[in-house]
Formats: C-alpha cells, structure tokens, sequence
C-alpha cells in the first residue's frame, strides 16, 4: 500500500473507530484493531490531535456545500422553498452513523469540533436566514437594527427539530422515519406557519 493510501485508510478507519468508542478511544487500541503497528499511524499524524482534526476535515468539512449559502439569499425562492430545499439536501449529507455519532461525543467531551462547525451553520444559514426574513417581512435590516438572541434561537429550534431525528436514529436507537423528505417538509412548513409572526412581534416589542 502507498503511502498516501494508508494515510487515507488509518484516517477511514479512525472514523469508524471514534464513531464506536468516542475520542477516548486509544490510537493504540485503533492500531491493534486494523493490523497495525502503533508507531505506523504516528507516521501519518503526528499527534491524535492531529488524526481528530483529520477526521474533522473528512468528516464535516467534506460534507459541507458552500452553495448553501447562496441558496439561503436567493430571492428568486420563496424563504419557504429555499429552506426546505437546504434541510433536504442536509439530511442526505449529514444522516450518517459516523457524522452523527462523533458529532455527539465531541460535544460531550469538549472537543472543539462541534464548536467550530456550529459556527459554520450560525454563520453560512442561521444568521442570513433572519436577515431574509426580515427582508420578507419589511422589518429593518440588520444594519439598523442588529440580530436578537430571540430571532436567531426561532431558527436554531428548527434546525435542531431536524437534527434531532437523526439523534433519535444513531444515538438513541429509537425508530424514526426511513423517508425523511415529508418530514423535512412538514418541519420547515410548521416554523413558516408561526416563525414569522413570532420574529414580527419580536422585533416591534424591541
């Protein structure tokens, strides 16, 4: 095997394995479970913080579409259809066991992983989704009137309403939907129903 080739493979197989036992697992215990000798990994990453930011790279970096962004302003589409159509696209990216699974036991552990792609969604989605909002509801821009807490959190629950089945299936084992797309659908039409009144009344109360 080349050694651009074993890199990748130890870094596929380190996925698997945190995914399984979490960033506590031992790079000793990954070495001895793909038939290699520990100081073979070390080659490749120098350090486990160096395999994890790896794994970081592969696993969320890899996955994430930097069209997103530009779909969330595009006002060609109804705010409605721009969000249905990015959670659709999201959860066939990221409904995986191992996405799911180490995003999990980074959060729990401290690890900054979860922290740095959360800023990733608040920035590239979460934050311009209330600007166009705003912009369909003819309330001031953000340039006049800056971002609440209380608009951002409107779209972290539906966000994390989504996630959250794909906690329910890799986490918790529990029976969710195996066809996602109507669910997606009823999900961003239920917050389109009530989020706007409530982001309105935020505003004009502030």
């Amino acid at each position: 095997m080349r050694a651009n080739e074993r890199e990748q493979f130890i870094l596929e197989e380190a996925v698997r394995f945190f995914a399984e036992h979490g960033f506590e697992g031992q790079t000793r215990e990954l070495a001895k479970r793909i038939g290699i000798t520990h100081s073979a990994i070390y080659r490749h990453f120098p350090s486990k913080e160096a395999l994890i930011e790896r794994v970081y790279e592969h696993v969320y970096l890899s996955h994430w579409d930097e069209a997103w962004a530009s779909l969330i302003t595009d006002r060609s589409q109804s705010l409605e259809s721009r969000l249905t159509e990015f959670y659709l696209q999201y959860v066939n990216r990221v409904f995986h066991y191992d996405w799911v699974r180490i995003f999990v036991f980074s959060g729990l552990k401290t690890f900054d992983i979860t922290t740095r792609y959360l800023d990733i969604v608040r920035q590239q989605i979460i934050e311009p989704a209330c600007r166009e909002l705003r912009h369909d509801l003819g309330l001031p821009d953000t340039d006049e009137t800056p971002l609440t807490e209380r608009e951002t959190e409107l779209f972290w629950g539906l966000h994390g309403r989504i996630f959250y089945l794909a906690i329910r299936r890799f986490v918790y084992a529990t029976p969710t939907p195996q066809a996602l797309d109507d669910i997606v659908r009823d999900g961003v039409k239920s917050f389109m129903l009530g989020g706007p009144a409530v982001a309105r009344s935020i505003l004009e109360k502030d």
